[in-house]
């Protein structure tokens, strides 16, 4: 039996007639939809981030020494290695040189 001597369903202890619908009883425990707004928590968030990142973070340097790490990193490939790198961006694993995103 549950603690407030109800059967639960599928109890040993539970009949079998009180297995039906827990509309057709008049015991029922009413449900109750549950709606969470997690916009306060997501902007307090956000506002961390903000401060972790400091006054002098820079998006736009950030953006800058991105694109400069990518050219960088695929630099002074030999000719096996840039066959490679035109098939994986042929194949749309990398983004095209100077496109302005990250290395996947």
């Amino acid at each position: 039996m549950s603690p407030l001597d109800r059967a639960l369903p599928g109890d040993p202890d539970e009949p079998d007639t009180a297995s039906a619908p827990a509309a057709g009883r008049p015991d029922a425990c009413p449900t109750a939809d549950l709606d969470i707004d997690l916009t306060s928590h997501e902007m307090l968030r956000r506002a961390h981030v903000l401060d972790a990142l400091g006054d002098d973070w820079d998006p736009v340097a950030a953006l800058r020494d991105e694109e400069t790490a990518y050219r960088l990193l695929y630099s002074g490939l030999d000719a096996e290695q840039r066959r490679v790198y035109d098939e994986l961006v042929s194949a749309g694993v990398l983004p095209r040189e100077g496109g302005g995103h990250a290395a996947a």
